[in-house]
């Protein structure tokens, strides 16, 4: 009897194990802005409305917006000169960037579509214009990435990839597996964006040297405690700037 529930914990375990991958393969397409091939589930369209409808609790959690309009002004006129001098123009997003209250995270981050924010925290250690740029030019290149859409759809694959495992008891085999595939995924993302920036900052006119320069901010924020890199979904920063470097050479050769 044991053995015949086994048979039927199994068929139905890899079924639904298929059925995942089966889902994943359809969701396969070339990202038109990257040439990469990722899964995705949401539409442009999807991405644009998550990311309006999530951006004013962001803000609510990093203390508002900030007051001075001046610097407002400064980031906004910054992220649209980025995006109006890169393939960021030509998409279906619409980019806002936010400055945030925040005097104590040192942080900048992008919602799916368009919402792009930085702290006052890292704002304020910024040494120049550039630097802003290297960090906004990051940002839109997760937008561009379409890095949460795709982390999204892979949370959801290992989600069913768990519930087909613990069919056969190894749910939680498949569980960690899923995390430490997706810090992989995410510290692709961030050297895949890491490159987008110094392509933007050098169509846009900006010196991409000075991206190096936010990496030592960044570096020194965390500090000699940071959280080692395979823990991580951000690479280290050591590792972040020798990539720029090579991001910095193949484009200026290109332009």
């Amino acid at each position: 009897m044991r053995r015949g529930n086994f048979k039927v914990r199994l068929f139905i375990g890899l079924a639904v194990v298929a059925f995942a991958f089966i889902r994943k393969c359809s969701q396969e397409e070339i990202n038109p802005y990257t040439g990469k091939k990722q899964a995705i589930s949401l539409s442009p369209e999807q991405e644009i409305a998550i990311g309006l409808q999530s951006a004013p609790s962001m803000a609510r959690q990093h203390g508002g917006l900030h007051p001075d309009n001046r610097y407002q002004a400064l980031v906004d006129n910054v992220g649209n000169k980025l995006v109006n001098n890169s393939i960021a123009k030509n998409t279906p997003y619409k980019y806002e960037f936010h400055l945030l209250a925040d005097e104590r995270t040192i942080n900048a981050f992008a919602l799916p579509g368009g919402q792009i924010f930085i702290t006052y925290a890292l704002f304020a250690k910024l040494q120049n214009e550039d630097q802003l740029a290297g960090v906004l030019g990051h940002e839109i290149g997760h937008v561009l990435g379409k890095h949460s859409n795709e982390r999204i759809t892979s949370a959801n694959f290992w989600k069913v990839i768990a519930m087909g495992g613990s069919a056969i008891d190894l749910g939680g085999v498949a569980q960690q597996y899923g995390q430490g595939q997706l810090l992989k995924n995410g510290r692709g993302d961030e050297l895949e964006s890491d490159e987008l920036g110094v392509h933007f900052m050098i169509e846009a006119g900006y010196n991409p040297e000075e991206m190096i320069g936010v990496m030592e901010i960044l570096k020194s924020a965390a500090g000699p405690n940071r959280v080692p890199e395979f823990q991580s979904t951000h690479p280290d920063p050591e590792n972040r700037i020798e990539k720029i470097k090579e991001a910095i050479n193949k484009y200026r050769k290109a332009s």
